[in-house]
């Protein structure tokens, strides 16, 4: 199977970006990661997906980590934390009452999380995370990849009164 077609392929799935982040040795680290759902609300847990031979697939390991929702004007900070140059001032961290991992100060959403479980998932580790702690903001857009690129979400249209899809 050609790898490289494959991954064309799944490229026209949207998602969202995030960037997970955790402690190692009392200093913040993350990573941006588009491979991020929510997997059950009772209990409330949610699945990462990190490449194992990544520095974050090593640092995350049983480690508690918090999942970053980036806003659409956050796109410098996702190639920062996927390892690009850029201008871009260096991220503000901050931590929830919680305190178990830190978070991204400007983030859409954040969502923080125990440890849970991890299974392998061929050339990634799949880590499970029970959400301790969450926030959200309100009046956000969420930013988005698509074929290798960050786009912009277009405004839906308003839905006329009548319109049977209400």
């Amino acid at each position: 199977m050609d790898r490289r077609s494959l991954r064309t392929c799944l490229g026209h799935f949207a998602t969202g970006v995030t960037v997970v982040t955790c402690e190692v040795g009392g200093a913040p680290h993350g990573a941006t990661v588009n491979a991020f759902t929510a997997v059950s609300l009772d209990p409330a847990l949610v699945l990462v997906s990190l490449h194992r031979e990544s520095t974050a697939g090593r640092h995350l390991g049983g480690r508690p980590f918090t999942v970053n929702v980036l806003r659409e004007d956050q796109d410098a900070l996702a190639r920062h934390f996927a390892g690009h140059r850029t201008t871009a001032p260096p991220p503000r961290w901050t931590r929830s009452a919680a305190g178990l991992a830190p978070r991204l100060a400007d983030a859409l959403a954040t969502v923080e999380c125990s440890p849970w479980a991890e299974y392998d998932g061929g050339d990634h580790v799949l880590f499970l995370g029970r959400v301790e702690a969450f926030d959200h903001r309100g009046g956000g857009r969420p930013l988005v990849f698509y074929q290798g690129e960050f786009p912009r979400l277009a405004p839906l249209p308003a839905l006329a009164t009548g319109d049977p899809a209400h």
